[in-house]
């Protein structure tokens, strides 16, 4: 955990790939329905528009609160009596 929250403290920012942000997508719409549905329609905007991507920007105390609670974690494993 200490290493993810130093990793977390070090990257402003990453953008997720395709596949994930349609996922993302698909969860938050999934009450929604498109309106055309046709396998042409489908086939043109795969070609005219662009892959979807998503940047995410983790907020900067997200690093601290992984890097602390790793840090309390680790120090506790070690404090720990020995059987």
């Amino acid at each position: 955990m200490v290493m993810l929250g130093i990793q977390f403290r070090m990257v402003e920012s990453f953008t997720l790939n395709e596949e994930t942000t349609q996922a993302l997508i698909k969860m938050r719409d999934r009450s929604a329905v498109a309106a055309n549905d046709s396998a042409i329609t489908n086939y043109i905007q795969d070609i005219a528009m662009p892959k979807p991507t998503k940047r995410v920007e983790p907020p900067r105390w997200i690093g601290l609160a992984l890097a602390a609670v790793g840090s309390v974690l680790s120090l506790h494993a070690i404090a720990m009596p020995k059987k």
